[in-house]
């Protein structure tokens, strides 16, 4: 009997959990940047509704966002500590996605990893998920003129980074797929002429494959880079397995000579590419398999 009642209760926990577990993943993530990491935060967040006196609740989404949140401010804090060891440049997992699901793109995931855990969260929870600031301070426990002030401060730092230029997703497509062409075959005046006079080359192996270290930064070094890459692509292959959205950027998803995938994202401003997201930690990649 004991062990029925146990089932009927995840059952029935699970029944007001599971429609709202994407909306939880999505919080997630983009407080932390790790698909893991996030479906760590979840599954816990599950495990304390679970416990909880659920007849009491009455705003289950409300209760479990707050949960989500105040789980994800504790990991950031050890989270940060093991990025300031991190090999490399540092970027967020790679999720693609079917559409431009709101303008939390990459860069704007990096310029997150800038502000205080407090600012991000109350940045994500207002302007992204539009929240009201006496629901964003009771989730990080803030009183509402503090939050206000925590997101305004935090939109001053992400400014630059919000999209500035919105690129049709057929369009994005094209330019992803035009990239992936130019730079395995080594057409080198296709390629030059998609980049940006500032291009950049940010490549996140976290230590564990061959990447740059540091950001190669402007048109030379990029086009220097891309002409060594292009000898390694022809002698050894790469293959596309898919094109889309990766992080709210058009880009691919490829299969390299030493048989692992890594997720070129692109960045376009006024028609070209200015920066090239490229990640290649095995560990970031696992959940494309």
């Amino acid at each position: 009997m004991a062990d029925a009642a146990v089932e009927t209760g995840r059952e029935d926990a699970a029944a007001v959990f599971d429609p709202l577990r994407p909306t939880l993943m999505r919080v997630a993530y983009r407080m932390l940047g790790s698909v893991a990491d996030a479906e760590d935060m979840v599954q816990e967040a599950f495990i304390r509704w679970m416990k909880a006196d659920r007849g009491a609740v009455r705003e289950p989404e409300a209760f479990l966002r707050r949960t989500v949140t105040r789980l994800c401010l504790d990991q950031l804090k050890s989270a940060r500590r093991q990025r300031e060891t991190y090999i490399g440049p540092w970027l967020p997992d790679p999720v693609m996605e079917e559409e431009e699901a709101d303008d939390v793109t990459l860069p704007l995931m990096l310029a997150l990893e800038r502000l205080s855990p407090l600012e991000r969260a109350a940045f994500l929870l207002h302007d992204v998920f539009g929240l009201g600031f006496d629901e964003v301070a009771a989730t990080i426990g803030r009183e509402p003129a503090a939050c206000r002030q925590l997101a305004a401060r935090a939109r001053r730092h992400v400014r630059e980074a919000r999209p500035r230029f919105q690129v049709d997703k057929e369009r994005g497509l094209e330019l992803a797929k035009a990239f992936f062409a130019a730079s395995r075959s080594g057409d080198m005046k296709t390629l030059g002429a998609m980049l940006a006079s500032d291009v950049s080359v940010h490549s996140d192996g976290g230590g564990k494959r061959p990447a740059a270290t540091k950001p190669i930064l402007g048109f030379y070094a990029v086009m220097k880079l891309h002409g060594y890459l292009a000898a390694q692509f022809r002698a050894h292959g790469s293959t596309l397995l898919r094109a889309g959205w990766i992080n709210g950027l058009p880009g691919f998803v490829t299969r390299e000579a030493d048989g692992e995938i890594q997720t070129t994202a692109l960045e376009i401003e006024d028609g070209k590419v200015a920066a090239i997201y490229v990640v290649r930690n095995p560990d970031k990649l696992r959940h494309l398999h």
